[in-house]
């Protein structure tokens, strides 16, 4: 039964939890120095209505109408949602999907503004546009006693906005005795200042403010969310509890009918690889990892390992796919080049590498680290099972060489009394690979050090005060990728003690996975944003089921693609369908905006944000924020490829096509 909450110029306390209310609606009036000149509990001629009604998994649905009986315009309205929870404003932490995880907590005491941060001190708040955040809800855990409250919205621009391209906000304000999620009709800041817009990759964000709204005579406006509460557990922290209520309001996974098959998009990836990537030439063979049409890299050619999907990524895929003649040559005579050329500098006590080899200055380029080392040797690593298991024709001994060698220097290098620690949750991208190769190698000191660095994670990453950080080179944030690689390595361990049917072992690494596994998917679209005119409106481009990059890189891309299979994977393990049904919509979802040729761009731009340094120049001057978001850049470096088909080879060696 709907319960309809009706009082004339304001709304009645909701309480909900015991820890947590809905407050009586503020309208704002006014507007200078960048923000509301006042709030008001009412203001006559303006009825607010609240509608509730309960919901699936214990949430309770409400709809607030603001209707303005006036018989003249009333200008510059602000619309306000509050709701409050009470405690440690410094304990409650903010958990707001792609854009503050746990207020950012890795980013305590930076000052370049390049990523917003908010840690309940007083005068602090963090608000920003719904189409920035992937799952659309604002959470506040206790990191003291684990209970929660959330907001769960239905993302919408504003009706009787002023400025163009406005949409609600929604985010969190520290108070005295708590903090409270607030939904806003348009204004938005972080870091103490109001009225900006994060923008910009390295720096500070733009101005944007006259964020109110005129509303008309008899005009109604709406907002809808869902309240959530609850307390966290030893096995799910309120975020995964929040995750999986996104996912059963918007339910994601029905989107994946409306995509591009996966025998197309695996046809028009390899015609794309072999017809537009491969080198050979100067005693060279293999993919280029440019793209030799785009104009920063015209002309440029390079066999680059890792970087998470990079020259040997596709090789493994073609080996591990149904092949012609043809391109077994190409595994084979590439993948030998890669070892011949790349072995000799693999470092001793390290089993880092060199990972470019330009092709016409005849040199290295870049020196290995820790991600791009480790995703090369999983990709190598699992090309030899592959050629081991017969009727390919192919012959492994280069590559089985360099493996082994790789694996156990990285071992060396882990397991020594003075290893240093890592900042970021990269080195986590090393788990796979050295658990795979204790497998096929029978080298224990390979499982000793996935283990010492699982353990090193475990211990860092799984709480309030540290989150999954900087798993790659362009974000020093919280990120996607870290959590992806953390999600990736504890799959591989927790695999690994199933088929040692270690059950303690298991146990550990299923709630280490499934944490690993949610902070993943918290960045992932469960909706469609609007799009304004401009290239991704033109296209017809539907968000749900990409992934955002950063809390600092606010763009969308589709680097998720590299652990679709262990998704796919944790859903069988797991009894839910849903996952499995979610890792094929990222595949299939994330082959839009590929061209008939097969190629595609990267940084897709959502929100008011771009990446690319250039980028704000080229419309009017420095550009305004508003006309950054519907575009997308098209550079394509050779992963946006090799993803597809690593992530396409994976899924078939489990037996998911």
């Amino acid at each position: 039964m709907v319960k309809s909450v009706v009082v004339s110029a304001t709304c009645a306390v909701v309480a909900l939890s015991s820890c947590a209310e809905l407050l009586p609606a503020e309208i704002g009036l006014g507007w200078e120095n960048g923000w509301v000149r006042e709030w008001r509990s009412g203001v006559p001629g303006l009825k607010v209505q609240d509608f509730t009604v309960p919901a699936s998994n214990g949430l309770v649905k409400v709809t607030r109408r603001w209707t303005w009986g006036g018989t003249a315009p009333l200008h510059e309205v602000t619309l306000s949602v509050r709701y409050r929870m009470r405690g440690d404003p410094a304990a409650l932490k903010p958990f707001i999907p792609g854009v503050m995880i746990y207020g950012n907590p890795s980013n305590k005491g930076r000052n370049d503004g390049r990523v917003p941060m908010y840690f309940g001190g007083k005068g602090e708040f963090a608000q920003f546009e719904e189409h920035r955040l992937p799952m659309p809800f604002v959470l506040l855990e206790d990191a003291k006693g684990g209970a929660f409250a959330a907001l769960h919205v239905l993302p919408s621009p504003v009706r009787g906005a002023v400025r163009r391209d406005q949409w609600w906000s929604a985010g969190v304000e520290a108070r005295e005795d708590g903090a409270d999620i607030l939904l806003l009709s348009g204004p938005i800041g972080y870091n103490r200042r109001r009225s900006l817009v994060k923008c910009r990759p390295y720096q500070w964000g733009d101005a944007w403010g006259d964020t109110y709204i005129t509303l008309r005579p008899g005009q109604k406006v709406e907002k809808t969310f869902w309240i959530q509460t609850g307390k966290a557990a030893a096995d799910a922290f309120g975020f995964e509890r929040c995750v999986a209520a996104s996912l059963d309001l918007f339910r994601p996974e029905t989107a994946v009918g409306r995509h591009a098959s996966v025998g197309e998009i695996l046809r028009v990836k390899r015609r794309y690889l072999l017809e537009n990537r491969w080198i050979d030439e100067n005693g060279v063979c293999g993919f280029n990892q440019y793209d030799c049409g785009f104009a920063g890299t015209r002309g440029a050619k390079a066999i680059h390992l890792g970087w998470t999907g990079g020259s040997e990524s596709s090789l493994y895929a073609l080996a591990a796919l149904d092949m012609d003649a043809a391109d077994r040559v190409k595994v084979q005579r590439a993948l030998d080049f890669i070892c011949d050329k790349f072995g000799p500098t693999v470092i001793t006590g390290l089993g880092t590498f060199k990972l470019e080899w330009d092709v016409r200055k005849k040199r290295f380029f870049q020196n290995g680290d820790a991600v791009s080392c480790g995703q090369a040797l999983y990709s190598i690593l699992k090309a030899v099972r592959a050629a081991e298991r017969g009727g390919s024709g192919l012959d492994p001994a280069k590559w089985r060489e360099f493996s082994r060698r790789t694996a156990h220097e990285m071992a060396v290098g882990l397991l020594k009394k003075d290893w240093y620690a890592p900042k970021s949750s990269g080195a986590a991208f090393l788990i796979a690979p050295l658990v795979l190769a204790s497998e096929m190698y029978a080298m224990p000191e390979c499982m000793a050090a996935a283990q010492k660095l699982a353990d090193f994670y475990e211990k860092r990453y799984t709480g309030y005060d540290r989150v999954y950080w900087g798993g790659s080179l362009d974000a020093s944030c919280e990120d996607k990728e870290g959590a992806m690689a953390a999600f990736q390595g504890y799959v591989a361990m927790l695999r690994h003690a199933i088929g040692a049917k270690d059950a303690s072992a298991e146990s550990k690494y299923r709630r280490l996975a499934r944490h690993a596994m949610h902070m993943y998917l918290s960045y992932m679209f469960v909706w469609d944003v609007p799009m304004p005119p401009g290239a991704l409106a033109d296209a017809g481009f539907k968000t749900t089921g990409w992934t955002v990059v950063s809390a600092q890189n606010q763009c969308l891309d589709l680097f998720a693609l590299l652990t679709v299979p262990e998704l796919w994977w944790m859903g069988g393990y797991l009894g839910d369908g849903r996952l499995k049904d979610i890792a094929w919509l990222m595949f299939r979802s994330c082959f839009q905006l590929t061209e008939p040729d097969g190629n595609s761009g990267e940084q897709i731009l959502h929100t008011n944000y771009r990446h690319m340094w250039n980028d704000h120049t080229l419309i009017g001057g420095r550009g305004d924020a508003a006309d950054f978001r519907g575009g997308y850049d098209m550079w394509n470096p050779l992963w946006l490829t090799g993803h597809f088909l690593c992530a396409a080879a994976d899924l078939r060696e489990l037996g998911a096509m």
